[in-house]
């Protein structure tokens, strides 16, 4: 059947006026980080089994860390390479993979981040010769996945996953719109890779569809890629949005894609190892669990669907993209996806059409942005902050697995922690601001509920940190600072003796 990226959409922008990336692939992507000292090379040798996940989550406990390059791994058969960290807590390499300054402050790159987001750039078609990723290829038989140093990250995992850092790209039988995925795949031999999707994601979606017709699901599955499509892989997009288009926004020029060997899905030209194959109703393997997001081992051995695959497209000495799972700040969705999350609510709350928003952040430490999102804005009338909330918990980009939905006023920065605790803490009446929504969309890899049939159900709480509007007159003063008096002594900030810039204060003393 014919596909198609999505429809274009009129509310975003097709220039490519703003910041732009300045790379092609992932290899021009890492030699930029590298000049910012923002890549660690490992040359030892390293075991995929266990190790190379102890070294990543050790090096990785603090916000301050680099991307790591294994480049000699044991039982290695295929000459690859694994990066790991690839983004993490670093907003540092984010700004670097998306063109803005790595000195902006994180409500800064977020602001930056909407607009770049919302210019669409469709993905571009190239000659299979012009494809770096079919330096190699490979047909039925001749594949053996089992050569490549696939990694078990954690001492519970059910087995090798070669899907973690991948984007996943599969197709709607009824529209032909293509989706990109991020989904975890276990290796179970040769040419079958196992393929978990989560209930209500979009790869799910078209896989019960293909079924329903009787016919398997084609996928394309790129298992080094570059950031920026496997950043956008793990975003919450609606049916009729493109991930392609808006990664092209993105870097400024359409994303190049060749026609496959095998199947009728377009793959990454410039990946560095990607496969094709089919998914047939009934053909499973037991897979998980697995280390995941959450800090916690997700979902128990159970059976799932496998891929067949197909043919194997891959550059000479690949560069294997590796997403470990773990608690904040280990988890390599982490500063990434809290600013890409926090932009994209932002939009869905202007789309809808509230007024008085601010600011909003998806704080990466509580499950990697997944689990709050902080809202703040300037109360205009009784209730707003309680639409504010309710908007916020249902809209597009926050309604997956969310649980806290806090609102603050505007002189709280959503992005400060410590601020929004004050809030908390000072503003809110636990007894009168705090609402609860159940039976909301979640995931199965959530462990607070303990029964694994319940926990695509899930419960959001509503929590109003925000001046009672009834009384926003008669609350007591915030203690700030006269802005003559902050300017004076900034002014004088190094000579008083102090190393680096003053603090940044955006609200003062009003007489």
């Amino acid at each position: 059947m014919e596909h198609r990226i999505a429809e274009p959409s009129p509310s975003v922008a097709p220039a490519k006026d703003g910041p732009q990336a300045s790379w092609r692939d992932l290899r021009e992507w890492l030699a930029l980080v590298e000049r910012n000292n923002e890549l660690q090379r490992i040359g030892k040798p390293v075991d995929p089994n266990e190790e190379l996940g102890a070294i990543t989550y050790m090096a990785t406990r603090s916000e301050k860390t680099q991307a790591l390059l294994f480049e000699n791994l044991t039982g290695d058969k295929s000459s690859s390479r694994i990066l790991a960290n690839m983004l993490g807590s670093s907003k540092e390499r984010y700004a670097l993979a998306v063109g803005l300054d790595p000195d902006l402050s994180i409500a800064e790159m977020i602001a930056e981040t909407r607009g770049i987001m919302n210019r669409r750039i469709p993905p571009k078609h190239v000659p299979k010769s012009q494809a770096s990723v079919n330096e190699i290829v490979l047909r039925g038989d001749d594949i053996d996945l089992t050569q490549l140093p696939t990694p078990k990250f954690w001492p519970g995992d059910g087995g090798r996953y070669i899907g973690t850092g991948d984007i996943t790209l599969t197709s709607s039988p009824d529209t032909g719109r293509i989706n990109v995925g991020c989904y975890r795949q276990m290796l179970h031999g040769p040419r079958r890779v196992g393929l978990y999707c989560s209930p209500g994601k979009h790869g799910l979606l078209d896989r019960e569809a293909w079924w329903r017709r009787g016919k398997p699901l084609e996928v394309v599955v790129a298992y080094g890629i570059d950031p920026v499509l496997f950043m956008l892989a793990a975003q919450v997009f609606g049916v009729k949005e493109s991930e392609f288009d808006v990664a092209g926004g993105i870097m400024g020029r359409g994303i190049e894609l060749t026609d496959g060997e095998t199947g009728s899905l377009p793959i990454p030209a410039q990946a560095e190892l990607v496969i094709e194959g089919t998914v047939t109703q009934g053909d499973v393997e037991v897979e998980g669990p697995l280390g995941e997001f959450t800090g916690y081992y997700g979902r128990e051995r159970s059976p799932q669907p496998v891929i067949d695959v197909k043919a194997l497209h891959m550059r000479r000495n690949p560069i294997l993209t590796a997403a470990l799972m773990a608690k904040y700040p280990s988890c390599e969705i982490g500063a990434y996806y809290a600013i890409m999350r926090s932009a994209r609510i932002l939009d869905d709350l202007e789309r809808i059409g509230v007024p008085g928003v601010v600011g909003a952040y998806a704080h990466p430490a509580a499950a990697s942005g997944w689990g709050i999102v902080v809202v703040s804005l300037q109360q205009q009338y009784a209730g707003h902050a309680a639409q504010v909330l309710a908007l916020t918990a249902q809209c597009p980009a926050a309604s997956y697995y969310t649980k806290w939905i806090i609102a603050v006023d505007e002189d709280v920065d959503p992005t400060d922690f410590n601020e929004v605790m004050w809030a908390l803490s000072t503003r809110c009446h636990p007894a009168e601001d705090i609402d609860i929504l159940k039976k909301t969309w979640s995931t199965g890899l959530d462990p607070s509920q303990f029964e694994m049939e319940l926990r695509p159900y899930g419960s959001k709480a509503l929590i109003d940190a925000c001046k009672p509007h009834r009384h926003l007159k008669q609350f007591p003063q915030t203690t700030l600072l006269r802005r003559e008096v902050y300017d004076k002594v900034a002014a004088r900030w190094a000579e008083l003796g102090f190393n680096g810039p003053p603090p940044r204060l955006t609200t003062f003393h009003k007489d």
